[in-house]
């Protein structure tokens, strides 16, 4: 009996070991290599035997196994850690000028004239999260810590440990791991997870956070370490401070071992001869700042020779070889003057904030979306506060959240109307919004017509705001389908301020040039609340013409893939108003001619397609044309039911996601040849 517990020991032993290694290596590849070797359900079924090997013998536990990376809650504030050497904060530039003042002090540093050899620079990526130091004493974790002032901080050791791509021990691949080797890095929470954290706040009732930075403190501070492992923290490392047993002649080199260690590193590392050289990269990263999964704010030109920073030295906050080259500002602070409310093409009211100017990322902001009124109502956003306010992109500007120690008192608080402030109309609350109910209301027109005059709807060039608005005073335009019926007001728009013969001779020509149009861009121009160009896509293709879509009842569109009750309830109610149906019929009887398109084949049947990036040969709307005309469908982001991502040039994060998944990716080339063109 005793022999037979002996030898099930020992292949428990065994097996604890393999599971061990074989999990270590999978974070390796996935966070690492972003080469993905086992689907998430594997991961946690090694995980889950592992766990069950260690609660059966206790004593083969180890403390870097996989399933001991959530420990027990912390018990009163953290501990201070003391850095072995300081993490000192970065220098700021921000703009060319005064990365070349840079550079010209880094030359003096080094003796170097002004028409001495480039300066080797790396830039990398400056994540906005928490830096963060990683303690690893023969090549096991031993303490984690914030960066606090520096020279001390917050010892998050339990927390750490909660970071999947963190690993506990060092893979043998970067060589013999130092005595002691201390890898800083930053702890930082993905766009996605944060959308979903701020989402489970709401649902609970709690406040949102500002942003993903201010996210990842409140994650990395938690004293239940199961909090922070449920929020989706990722580590990416950027540095070493202090190494025994091992040296290192660059940056390049120390980023290198990181990877060779298993400690994710940025995959956008540019190694640059030369000042010059390091502004085109941060020009470059910057273009595509909206396409990294994480959230960044510039970038971090190093000195890449570790002897030549040697020679630079530091001041007493900041070292002399790098400095933070930062990108135009998402975020910046502002006075709320007023907040009003504005009425869209499909009657939402929106609570929308009258901003003192301000100049975000370039751009001058006057106006943020404050989205819903229960939104005004979670954020407390008064008429007279200083808010935060944010803008990404291409995105309409938001507030993000108030300033509460700049209140005054004489702040005043928001009321949604009881009815439509531009028409007066009845009002209704549907879910999180308010509805004007009057579809005749002027804003609701004004909003339909332009939308339908734009590129995703007829593509009429000529009809901007200011015309529109023109046409509106003049009595010319009174709904959208009187945009079709302009010709014969021909003598009336000859008549307008700044209009003449030649400019109302070519809009004309550009009306009838639009009249032929695809049954999906028809569909998204009548601005049926909710139905955007994909979806209008999805149901084109599911319904062979206009009647049939007509007479699809709720039942009949659910069954369209992608599809959910609130859109078939919008889709099936507007098609049920006579006053939708009448401006349909109007616009037909004006010439306007719907484009059927049959499908090729279905040869794609059942198949979904992602597209990312640009592709040199196919617009995107073709490139979803060709799929959808072989049976295929085209979706807006990547899922386990994916069966294709095409990767063009600059590929967003839906390139990462699908590695992550696991899901097929075709070049340019290959989804050629999959649809035979």
């Amino acid at each position: 009996m005793a022999g037979s517990k002996k030898k099930g020991k020992m292949a428990a032993r065994k097996r604890a070991a393999e599971l061990r290694e074989a999990l270590l290596e999978a974070n390796r590849s996935y966070y690492v290599l972003d080469q993905p070797t086992m689907s998430d359900a594997a991961y946690d079924r090694l995980l889950r035997e592992l766990a069950g090997i260690e609660e059966a013998y206790p004593d083969l536990a180890t403390g870097d196994s996989p399933t001991r990376r959530v420990g027990a809650p912390v018990e009163g504030p953290f501990r201070s850690h003391r850095h072995h050497e300081p993490m000192l904060s970065l220098d700021n530039a921000f703009n060319a000028d005064e990365m070349r003042e840079f550079d010209g002090r880094v030359r003096r540093g080094l003796e170097r004239g002004e028409e001495g050899e480039p300066v080797r620079y790396t830039v990398e990526p400056k994540y906005d999260g928490v830096s963060a130091s990683l303690v690893y004493e023969k090549g096991r974790l031993a303490v984690g810590a914030t960066r606090g002032d520096g020279g001390t901080g917050e010892d998050v050791t339990a927390q750490i440990r909660t970071i999947r791509s963190v690993p506990l021990a060092l893979h043998p691949g970067g060589g013999r791991a130092p005595a002691r080797l201390e890898i800083r890095g930053e702890v930082l929470l993905p766009l996605e997870r944060f959308a979903a954290v701020n989402a489970d706040q709401e649902e609970k009732g709690l406040p949102r956070f500002a942003n993903p930075r201010n996210a990842t403190a409140g994650s990395l501070r938690q004293l239940d370490p199961a909090i922070t492992a449920s929020r989706g923290l990722e580590f990416i490392g950027w540095g070493v401070g202090a190494v025994e047993g091992r040296r290192f002649a660059s940056h390049s080199d120390i980023l290198e071992a990181l990877k060779g260690w298993g400690v994710p590193v940025s995959r956008d590392v540019a190694v640059c001869a030369g000042i010059d050289e390091a502004i085109a990269a941060h020009q470059e990263m910057e273009a595509r700042r909206d396409r990294f999964p994480y959230e960044l704010d510039g970038v971090v030109v190093k000195v890449d020779s570790l002897e030549e920073r040697d020679r630079l030295g530091a001041t007493s906050r900041h070292p002399r070889w790098a400095i933070a080259f930062k990108f135009a500002p998402r975020q910046e602070t502002t006075r709320v003057r007023e907040i009003v409310v504005q009425v869209g093409r499909t009657g939402i009211l929106t609570p929308v904030a009258l901003l003192e100017p301000v100049t975000i990322g370039g751009v001058t902001v006057s106006r943020a979306t404050l989205h819903t009124a229960g939104e005004v109502e979670a954020k407390d956003v008064r008429a007279g506060d200083t808010v935060f306010v944010q803008r990404a992109g291409d995105v309409i500007p938001e507030v993000v959240s108030v300033v509460p120690g700049k209140r005054t008192g004489k702040e005043r608080p928001f009321t949604m109307p009881s009815r439509c402030p531009r028409c007066g109309g009845e009002v209704e609350e549907v879910g999180a919004y308010t509805y004007c109910l009057n579809s005749s209301c002027p804003d609701q027109v004004r909003g339909r017509i332009l939308h339908l005059t734009s590129r995703q709807a007829f593509d009429i060039t000529g009809l901007g705001t200011k015309k529109v608005d023109q046409l509106l005073a003049a009595g010319l335009l009174a709904e959208i389908p009187d945009v079709f019926t302009l010709a014969e007001r021909r003598d009336d728009l000859v008549k307008l301020e700044r209009w003449e013969e030649k400019s109302v001779a070519n809009l004309l020509e550009e009306i009838q040039r639009a009249r032929r149009v695809p049954f999906d861009r028809f569909l998204a121009a009548l601005s049926i609340p909710g139905i955007g160009a994909t979806v209008a896509r999805l149901l084109a293709d599911a319904f062979p013409t206009l009647e049939d879509l007509r007479g699809a009842g709720e039942e009949a569109l659910l069954e369209v893939d992608g599809i959910g009750p609130e859109l078939a309830r919008s889709v099936a109610h507007f098609f049920a108003e006579e006053h939708n149906w009448a401006n349909i019929e109007k616009m037909l009887a004006a010439g306007v001619e719907i484009i059927y398109t049959e499908k090729l084949s279905d040869e794609l049947a059942g198949k979904t397609f992602v597209l990312t990036g640009s592709l040199e040969s196919l617009t995107r709307e073709q490139a979803g044309k060709a799929v959808t005309d072989r049976g295929g469908k085209v979706a807006s982001s990547v899922s386990k039911k994916t069966d294709y991502v095409v990767i063009g040039a600059n590929p967003g994060s839906k390139a990462d996601k699908a590695a992550k998944l696991g899901v097929e990716t075709l070049d340019e080339k290959a989804f050629r040849k999959l649809l035979g063109l």
